[in-house]
């Protein structure tokens, strides 16, 4: 009997099982098979940490046919993902089977591949290990850690904070990192500072433009120049001198590639450069790893995308040069390969980085096979690999000091040419924005200056002044605030697209222009963790606590130990926040909060003095709901104001801060108004107004998960265009539409449909992708017609139902017996067994000429056993208590 080979999905399995052979049966856990109940006490700390598990009932179906499987079965293979996650599925699959006694004569091995080619997984069965527990314990641990925060936090999140959801360990470290930020964005004073430039004519004509760096004998700096009147000054003074070139300063530069991605480094460039989150940039790394079929055999493109390594196997670099030499010539090949070290706080360097699994296919190559996604984060992957084994780019750098010769002046011009593009031929990395401040180094430097020589005369053209203002520091971005948290320690690879999505999921942060704003829910959760909590969303004790779980797979401690010592002072904090009084919590936050909620500005020098009264002082308030704003002189006074709260909870929670219908624009092809409206059952947008040429316009609603607020006028009118033609399939030439339904976003080929979930947008899903989701989705046999019914001359039809196969004629189907061969069935044994339902169920048809008296005296019956029910006396109805919502006594 063949062997039994346990992976996380169904394409990975489908690719290895081609690898393997007919002596292996590889079988998908489709992901984690069990996990911690969600309900308090799934982790006992008191019971030294016991953990109980529990198998997830999507889980159950699969778990079954891995163990009907192992029953015949002399070993057992767990070729879950080469990392802490990859074999922690593996140990879980190992427990289930373990409970169910199936493993007693089994022997079991774990196997481990850092790519899907051929070469890497036979190498890997080849040489099998045991699992290693040094790294289930680490998962163990983190696992325990994050419940325990969640489900001891949370609740005292919902108690004092009403509104709240719950709070994640390592999640609200990073709301935290976003909120500040937002902070200092709101106490910044921008400063006014001035710049002179002047433009200075060389022999032959050529121009170059130089900074005022020094006036009258003294250097300035940055902010110098205060106003204009200063700057006008110092215009004076150039427009009165003669210039010469004091000093040229000649030197050369080289600027090295960058190490090959890590999963970091790779979310940050496709943020930056593909404008691709987190998560859906792992999505599509997962698709990569997992293989494309390439000429009907499926390939794995590039190595395991969960890494915070940096190098790259020996024949990796090998083929690397090869590629350089052949593509680029020997002036592009350093003479030694070039060696990297992660520079990430608290990297392990476990697997190789992400690199192609064969550098010789390029992306021209690979095209036809890959979506345009795909396509662009392997064309991504390749060049970074390629440019990371590359030489230097060498820039010749020049600076010309340019003095009058009374000496009131001094001036300076930069600038650098390309010597030799070395690695910038094939790859440059993207920047972050920095803190706002004047112009663009890099832009001044990449540029020519004429050839002058120190003495030489220049001829001033032209003397200008610039007013700038100092700029706050820019929002965090996916690409710079992954970056943020990897120099602080925080997060892990596997971790950073998941702590974006879960901060977004629960409103407590917003995407605007791709940078993250906070939300006012996400603040005050904030601002509560860091008041009463401090100590456990400081950036040292997360990045700690991280390097304490990365020295329990490393085998250097104890996993108990560590939740020993970490829940002995968590749970004290907890503990002494159960006497918390509600109106220490409002202090605390209306004192951290009130430069947010309440900004004084020019026109609103008091921003806490209530608009409904003369001396009522407004102040943060708690309501059943959740925060808002109140008046101090309630109940005489009832002002009250709504924090801005997620547009996607609109009229479910505090307020909302959209008015609906909100109009977005203008329909190009009907030249009709296009609005976002709110009904009954959620927003949706329409396109122009009802009137007697169109009494019903036309409407389609928002699919779940997309928010009103980012609803613009392009995605209302594709949403107002589905169903839309995706594309006719390459095999069938069948049309693929995609559209919203009943349950939710979907594509459709014939009678065939798949819903969408994830990041495939219904706008945007394209003709691969959706070809690639028909061909993931389990096969029926298509329905057979066997023939007409020989008494009315309508068809028999056979289907594959989800309880088997079985017949149909019009609304009458009897499934076909236990036994019976689906590809012999006759039109007479299917018109037998129809006639035999129908008797069963009574369906016989009538005959013609028949009356139907039966129905007719049995609701004549029905009518006359009726009754009225007893009139109901009438009661004083009792006055009703007044209440009020918005306010609650402030114990």
């Amino acid at each position: 009997m063949p062997d039994v080979v346990v992976v996380e999905s169904p394409a990975k399995a489908k690719t290895i099982n081609k690898y393997l052979g007919s002596g292996f049966k590889v079988l998908a856990s489709y992901g984690h098979v069990r996990d911690l109940p969600s309900k308090d006490g799934s982790v006992r700390p008191d019971a030294d940490f016991e953990m109980d598990w529990e198998v997830d009932g999507r889980s159950e179906k699969h778990i079954k046919a891995i163990a009907d499987a192992v029953k015949s079965a002399d070993t057992l293979f767990l070729a879950t993902d080469p990392d802490r996650e990859g074999e922690a599925i593996s140990w879980h699959v190992q427990e289930v089977l373990q409970k169910k006694k199936l493993l007693a004569n089994v022997d079991v091995k774990r196997v481990v591949f850092n790519e899907i080619t051929k070469s890497a997984v036979q190498a890997a069965f080849d040489n099998p290990r045991d699992l290693d527990q040094e790294l289930i314990d680490a998962y163990l641990a983190r696992r325990a850690l994050d419940y325990l925060v969640g489900f001891t936090l949370s609740p005292v999140l919902w108690r004092k904070l009403p509104g709240s959801r719950s709070a994640g360990r390592v999640q609200s470290v990073a709301l935290r990192l976003i909120c500040e930020r937002e902070a200092e964005i709101e106490i910044f004073k921008k400063q006014e500072f001035w710049t002179v430039t002047a433009t200075f004519a060389a022999d032959g004509g050529h121009k170059m433009t130089a900074q005022l760096t020094h006036l009258d004998g003294k250097k300035l700096g940055k902010m110098a120049l205060a106003d204009a009147e200063a700057a006008a000054k110092a215009q004076a003074v150039i427009e009165a001198g003669t210039f010469t070139v004091a000093e040229v300063q000649r030197k050369k530069t080289r600027r090295h590639p960058s190490p090959p991605f890590t999963t970091s480094t790779l979310q940050q460039e496709a943020a930056r450069k593909l404008y691709m989150s987190a998560k859906r940039t792992m999505q599509v790394a997962q698709r990569l790893y997992e293989g494309a079929n390439m000429g009907g055999e499926t390939v794995g493109l590039i190595t395991y995308m969960r890494t915070d390594g940096v190098q790259m196997a020996g024949e990796a670099v090998a083929a690397c040069r090869s590629v350089i030499q052949d593509s680029y010539g020997a002036p592009y090949l350093p003479d030694v390969p070039r060696a990297y070290k992660s520079k990430a706080k608290n990297a392990q360097e476990a697997h190789e980085a992400i690199r192609p699994t064969d550098l010789r296919r390029r992306p021209e190559d690979v095209a036809r096979y890959l979506d345009s996604d795909q396509l662009k984060l392997y064309e991504l992957i390749w060049k970074r690999t390629v440019a990371s084994q590359m030489e230097s780019a060498v820039l010749d750098q020049v600076a010309v000091d340019i003095a009058a010769h009374d000496g009131s002046a001094q001036l300076r011009a930069t600038g650098s040419v390309i010597a030799f593009d070395g690695f910038l031929k094939v790859y440059q990395e993207g920047k972050d924005e920095q803190d706002g401040q004047n112009g663009d180094k890099d832009e001044d430097r990449l540029r020519i200056l004429p050839d002058v020589q120190q003495g030489q005369a220049l001829a001033r053209q032209g003397v200008e002044t610039d007013q700038h203002f100092t700029q706050p520091p820019p929002r965090y971005t996916e690409a710079s605030l992954v970056k943020r948290l990897e120099e602080l320690g925080i997060g892990r690879p596997s971790t950073y697209a998941s702590i974006l999505s879960v901060l977004q999921e629960r409103n407590y942060v917003k995407l605007e222009s791709r940078r993250f704003e906070p939300e006012d829910r996400g603040r005050l959760v904030t601002a509560f963790l860091t008041s009463f909590f401090t100590r456990y969303v400081e950036y040292d004790f997360t990045a700690d606590l991280e390097e304490s779980l990365d020295d329990i797979s490393g085998g250097r401690r104890q996993w108990k130990q560590v939740l020993r010592d970490f829940w002995a002072a968590f749970s004290g904090a907890v503990a002494e926040t159960k006497d918390l009084r509600v109106r220490e919590v409002l202090d605390a936050l209306d004192d951290l909060l009130g430069p947010h909620f309440f900004p004084k500005t020019e026109t609103t020098p008091n921003p806490r003095k209530c608009p409904s009264c003369d001396d009522g002082r407004l102040s943060l308030k708690l309501g059943k709901f959740g925060a808002f704003i109140g008046c101090s002189n309630y109940p005489d006074c009832r002002h009250t104001q709504a924090l801005e709260v997620p547009n996607g909870d609109a009229g479910e929670s505090e307020g909302t801060v959209m008015t609906f219908p909100k109009v977005l624009g203008t329909d190009p092809a009907t030249d009709k108004e296009v609005s976002l409206r709110k009904g009954p059952y959620g927003a949706y947008v329409q396109l122009g107004e009802a009137d007697d040429d169109t009494p019903k316009p036309k409407r389609a609603s928002l699919p779940k998960g997309l928010s009103p607020a980012a609803v613009d006028l392009e995605t209302a009118l594709g949403l107002l265009a589905l169903p839309r033609d995706v594309g006719p399939h390459p095999e069938t030439g069948d049309m693929i539409t995609a559209g919203i339904g009943r349950f939710g976003p979907f594509i459709k080929m014939g009678g065939t449909y798949v819903s969408l979930k994830g990041d495939d947008d219904v706008l945007t899903v394209g003709l691969n992708r959706a070809v690639a989701l028909f061909a993931d989705k389990p096969r029926k046999d298509p329905p057979k017609e066997l023939g007409k019914h020989p008494k009315d001359g309508k068809p028999v039809v056979q289907k594959a139902g989800r309880w088997g196969p079985y017949v149909q004629h019009g609304r009458l189907m009897a499934s076909l017996p236990k036994g019976t061969d689906k590809d012999s069935v006759t039109l007479d044994q299917a018109v037998d067994l129809l006639a035999a339902k129908a008797a069963k169920d009574g369906k016989a048809p009538a005959k013609k000429g028949a009356q139907k008296k039966a129905p007719a005296k049995k609701t004549a019956a029905r009518k006359s056993t009726k009754r009225k029910a007893p009139a109901k006396k009438k009661t004083a109805a009792k006055p009703k208590a007044k209440t009020s919502d918005s306010q609650t006594a402030e114990a």
